[in-house]
């Protein structure tokens, strides 16, 4: 009888294993390699992906190669007249630069040169992987350095982004910075990878974090290079004195309002939080263009020379 118990209690252990397996192989599949995603709401794509305007004007394409040797690409526009001003945007989860065209636009017409660069694993950049601004933070601060390569050391710089964006700048925030970085604008970024995947888990799939979570995690250090827990907007925040704008609309189902607090509370440097009512995820913009437009320029007034 104690030997049939083992034999059962082990097929049992193997089978947990087993399916334990499969599901984290399947939620690394969903989540961190790249490619097309069929949760992605359809709202954001109608809405917020839409193309660069100045595609066929005068934009060039830049390249920079990676720390880990990924060529990496980006559109990048420059006025005539020079204002030394420039803005790099970065987008969201599983979209590309060019689908930031409505902010590009924003931004060009307010008098910025525009970066806008794709992600690895995104648009015309490699990658395998999805970083979720933990990995792109290093990129960023590449992209940094050819703007101003480009542009000289006059250059005012602000970092801008929208959800997966908002988080990799604000994550970019807490490295190493040339003085021409000016300001970080943030609109409806996660605080950390680790509960916004395990928000996600639950609300699509209502099932336990753990221990899907943690195991994925784990896996994703071995094949993507890093860990959930380490891929931390919060504590990237801790080490930022740059003025932040923080943004989410207070109806966002998909990065929860709550999130945007514990962001606020993490940064050192002076920092502004603006809630846009009846908003979800990734439409402040587009549900009160006259208040996203105020509330950018007159925080950028403070820390930008005119």
């Amino acid at each position: 009888m104690k030997k049939k118990l083992i034999i059962i209690s082990s097929l049992i252990l193997l089978l947990v294993i087993v399916v334990l397996g499969f599901a984290v192989n399947y939620l690394f599949n969903y989540a961190i390699v790249a490619g097309d995603k069929e949760f992605i709401q359809a709202e954001s794509h109608e809405k917020m992906h839409k193309k660069w305007q100045f595609e066929t004007d005068s934009s060039e394409e830049l390249i920079i190669q990676s720390e880990d040797k990924l060529q990496l690409k980006a559109k990048w526009l420059t006025h005539q007249k020079k204002d030394n001003k420039t803005v790099i945007i970065a987008h969201g989860y599983m979209s590309e630069g060019l689908a930031m065209g409505d902010y590009a636009k924003y931004f060009y017409e307010s008098g910025y040169d525009v970066l806008v660069p794709d992600n690895r694993g995104h648009g015309k950049s490699e990658g395998k992987y999805t970083g979720f601004g933990w990995l792109d933070r290093k990129d960023y601060v590449k992209w940094i350095d050819e703007v101003l390569k480009k542009q000289g050391a006059q250059e005012e710089i602000v970092l801008f982004g929208v959800s997966m964006g908002a988080s990799t700048v604000m994550m970019t925030s807490g490295e190493k910075l040339p003085p021409q970085v000016k300001a970080v604008i943030a609109d409806c970024g996660y605080d950390t990878v680790q509960n916004e995947l395990s928000f996600q888990i639950d609300d699509m799939f209502g099932l336990p974090t753990f221990p899907l979570i943690p195991l994925t995690s784990v896996y994703t250090k071995v094949r993507a290079g890093y860990s959930f827990k380490e891929a931390s907007a919060v504590n990237q925040l801790k080490k930022n004195k740059l003025p932040l704008l923080l943004i989410h609309g207070d109806k966002d189902d998909f990065v929860p309002t709550k999130f945007v607090y514990n962001l606020e509370k993490a940064t050192s440097g002076p920092k502004e939080v603006v809630i846009f009512k009846g908003a979800k995820h990734a439409t402040s913009y587009y549900s009160n263009p006259q208040k996203y437009e105020k509330t950018i320029g007159d925080f950028l007034k403070k820390y930008i020379n005119e």
